[in-house]
C-alpha cells in the first residue's frame, strides 16, 4: 500500500495553492494530488472550459500572490478579461512553476476516506480511466479537501426526459456537449445564474436560437466591471478597506477600526448611511445594465437584495453586446417555471401551456452542498462538520459529537449576530414568486437530495473545530469559502492549513486540546479554550444565514464585502501583519491585491528564525 506525508483531493485553484504551499514548506515530505479529471484546474481543467468561457475578473486580480499571470507569459493585456483556456495554462505552469506537477495523480477518484484511530487517513480510489472502477488504497497521515462548492452538480430528474431524445445536461458538462452549437439549430436553456447567461451567450454568438427560462423570480446580478459614477473597478471597490465598514462581518476582529465600524450599524443615523449605500450601489448597477431600456430586458433585471447577495453575482463579462440577440429575437426569455418534456419539445408550467421547440437542453440547476467524498467511519461527518440530516439523538449531542446540532450555542450565536448588527434583524425580502425548484412540478428529487441538512460548521472555515480532530490535526479543507479573491485566499488558506498542521499557527485552534496529548506549551502563540473554539466555528458559520440568506452563504460561507477580514483573520491567525499598506490613508482608500501578500511565506519563515 502506497503510503504520503500528505494527500490533496482536487487540483484547482485552491487545491493547488494548498499543495504547493504545503511542498515549499514541507520539501521532504510525499506529496499525492488526486483529482477526477485528467487535467488540472477544477473548474479551470479541460474538461469543464466551455466555449466562450472567461474569467470574471479582469488582469490582475485572478492569480497567485508569488506568481503573477504576466502580459508577457501569457498574453493577457491590462483591462482585458482572462480566457478559460488561458486560465488553464497558468495553473499548469503554476504546478510547473513549483514542482508539483510531479505529485499529480489524476483521473483518479477518491471514493471514500477513513479516519483512523491514532491519527490518519486510508482512502479508497480508482482510476477513471480504468472500467472496472477496481479500487485501491493508500494510506496518508493528513489529508486536504479541495473539491470546493463546484463538483457535485444537483441535477433532478426532469419528467418526460427519457422521451426528450436530445441531448440533456447539466452545464458542468457543457464543455462535453459543446458539439450542439454546431448541431443545434434551437436550444433551451433553464436557470439564470452566471453559467446561464455563459451558455445563452456562446449558443447565440453561433446564431443557434436560445429559449431561456429564468422562472419568475429572476435571474442573479449581474454588474459591468466598472461601477459607481467614478467607475472603480468592481474586483477592487470590493477590496477596499473603508467600504467594508458598511458591510456588517462578524469575523471583523482583527481589522481594527471598531469604533467606526460600530457607528455605522450601531447607531440610527449610521444605519441610514448604510441602508443608502447599498441602496445607491444597486441602484447604480441596474442604471449601468440598461434593463429599463428595451422590454425584454426588464426581465433580466434582478429582484433580490443586493446587500444580500454573495458570491452568485456575476460580472458581464462577453466580448459582444449581450443584449443584441435578446432585442432582435434570437433569444426569447421565459419567466415561467418547466412543466414536463417530450420528444424535441419542453412544456412550461403555464396557462397556454407553451411548448418550445428544443434540440439542447441545458440545465443550469446548481450544486450539492455536500461533498461527493464519503468520510468514515459513519457518522464521521458530524464531528468533521459537513451539512448531516439531524435528527433526535443530535439534540442532547455534546458539541465535540456535533457543532450543528448545538441549540443553545446556534441561539446565542444568532442573538450576537443580530445585536451587534440590528439591519440583520430584518428579513431579506424574498421575491412572492420565489420557489425552491424541489417545490416544482417538473423535477423529481431523491430522498437524500430532499433531506434538509446542516451548514458547514468549520472553524475559520478550514478545519473541524471538534477535540477529535483538534487532537489529530490531520484534516483540513480549502476553498469551501468563495469570494473575488479567490488566488490570494488560496495562497493564504494554503500556508494557514501547513501551519496548522505544524502547530505553528500563533492562534492555534489545536493549543485547546494540546495540553491533554502532551502537556507540551505552544511553539509561539495564543493558548485557546475549545468552548473558544466551538463558540468561534459556530458564530461564524452562523452568520451567512443572516448575511446572505438567498446565495449559498445559508449554507457554506459565501460572501464578497468581508473577504478582506476574512485574511485579516488568517494573517493574524498566522502572527504575521494584518494592515499591510503604508500609512494610513493609503490602508483605508487602496484596495487589497495579491501584491499585497506576496511575500507572506518569508514573513512566516522569519517568525522561526
Amino acid at each position: 500500500m502506497e503510503q504520503f506525508d500528505l494527500v490533496v483531493v482536487g487540483a484547482g485553484y485552491y487545491g493547488l495553492g494548498a499543495a504547493k504551499q504545503y511542498h515549499v514548506t514541507h520539501p521532504d515530505d510525499s506529496l499525492a494530488i488526486f483529482d477526477v479529471n485528467a487535467s488540472v484546474g477544477g473548474v479551470w481543467s479541460n474538461e469543464r472550459i466551455y466555449p466562450c468561457l472567461r474569467s470574471n475578473n479582469l488582469l490582475g486580480t485572478y492569480e497567485y500572490p508569488d506568481f503573477p499571470m504576466t502580459t508577457k507569459r501569457f498574453g493577457v493585456k491590462t483591462g482585458e478579461y482572462i480566457p478559460g483556456e488561458v486560465m488553464h495554462e497558468y495553473l499548469e505552469a503554476y504546478a510547473r512553476e513549483f514542482g508539483i506537477d510531479q505529485h499529480l495523480r489524476l483521473s483518479t477518484k477518491v471514493i471514500s476516506a477513513e479516519h483512523k484511530p491514532d491519527g490518519g487517513w486510508l482512502l479508497e480510489i480508482h482510476s477513471t480511466e480504468d472500467e472496472q472502477k477496481t479500487l485501491t488504497q493508500v494510506f496518508t497521515k493528513r489529508l486536504i479537501i479541495a473539491t470546493g462548492m463546484l463538483s457535485e452538480p444537483f441535477m433532478p430528474h426532469i419528467q418526460g426526459q427519457e422521451q426528450y431524445d436530445k441531448p440533456l445536461f447539466h452545464s458542468k458538462d457543457f464543455q462535453k456537449y459543446r458539439d450542439t452549437i454546431s448541431s443545434a439549430k434551437c436550444v433551451t436553456v433553464f436557470g439564470g445564474t452566471k453559467s446561464g447567461w455563459d451558455a445563452v451567450y456562446a449558443y447565440a454568438a453561433h446564431g443557434v436560437e436560445v429559449d431561456w427560462i429564468i422562472r419568475r423570480h429572476g435571474p442573479v446580478w449581474m454588474s459591468p466591471s466598472y461601477v459607481t459614477p467614478f467607475k472603480v473597478w468592481i474586483e477592487k471597490l470590493v477590496n477596499i478597506r473603508w467600504l467594508h465598514w458598511f458591510a456588517p462581518c462578524i469575523w471583523g476582529q482583527d481589522s481594527g477600526y471598531h469604533g467606526i465600524k460600530s457607528f455605522w450599524h450601531s447607531t440610527t443615523i449610521g444605519r441610514a448611511v448604510t441602508k443608502a449605500f447599498w441602496n445607491i450601489l444597486a441602484q447604480d448597477v441596474i442604471t449601468i445594465m440598461k434593463f429599463d431600456s428595451h422590454p425584454e430586458l426588464k426581465k433580466l433585471k434582478p429582484t433580490s437584495s443586493a446587500m444580500h447577495t454573495g458570491t452568485a453575482f456575476g460580472i458581464l463579462n462577453y466580448e459582444t453586446d449581450f443584449y443584441e440577440p435578446i432585442r432582435n429575437g434570437t433569444v426569447r426569455i421565459h419567466e415561467k417555471d418547466l412543466s414536463h418534456l417530450s420528444k424535441g419539445r419542453v412544456h412550461l408550467d403555464d396557462e397556454k401551456g407553451t411548448i418550445l421547440k428544443s434540440d439542447a437542453f441545458i440545465a443550469v440547476t446548481g450544486w450539492k452542498s455536500f461533498s461527493p467524498l464519503k468520510f468514515l467511519p459513519e457518522g464521521i461527518d458530524r464531528r468533521i462538520g459537513l451539512p448531516y440530516v439531524l435528527n433526535d439523538s443530535d439534540k442532547d449531542c455534546s458539541p465535540d459529537e456535533g457543532l450543528a446540532g448545538q441549540t443553545a450555542l446556534i441561539e446565542r450565536a444568532d442573538q450576537v449576530i443580530q445585536e451587534r448588527f440590528p439591519s440583520l434583524k430584518t428579513p431579506m425580502k424574498f421575491n412572492p414568486n420565489y420557489k425552491r425548484l424541489t417545490e416544482t412540478k417538473a423535477f423529481k428529487m431523491n430522498a437524500s437530495d430532499l433531506s434538509p441538512r446542516t451548514p458547514l460548521m468549520l472553524y475559520h472555515f478550514m478545519v473541524p473545530g471538534t477535540a477529535e480532530f483538534l487532537r489529530t490535526k490531520d484534516l483540513a479543507f480549502t476553498g469551501y469559502s468563495t469570494n473575488f479573491s479567490n488566488g490570494t485566499c488560496a495562497h493564504i488558506q494554503g500556508l494557514w492549513i501547513s501551519a496548522f498542521f505544524d502547530g505553528k499557527l500563533a492562534r492555534d485552534p489545536g493549543s485547546a486540546v494540546a495540553s491533554e496529548v502532551d502537556g507540551d506549551e505552544m511553539v509561539n502563540g495564543k493558548s485557546m479554550k475549545l468552548e473558544e473554539v466551538h463558540w468561534q466555528t459556530i458564530l461564524h458559520n452562523r452568520f451567512g444565514k443572516w448575511r446572505y440568506p438567498k446565495d449559498t452563504g445559508s449554507r457554506s460561507p459565501d460572501f464578497i464585502f468581508e473577504a478582506v477580514p476574512f485574511m485579516d483573520m488568517m494573517m493574524a491567525d498566522l502572527g504575521l501583519v494584518v494592515h499591510r499598506k503604508k500609512g494610513w490613508f493609503k490602508e483605508m482608500t487602496e484596495p487589497y491585491g495579491p501584491e499585497d501578500y506576496a511575500t507572506i511565506n518569508e514573513e512566516f519563515g522569519a517568525r522561526f528564525v
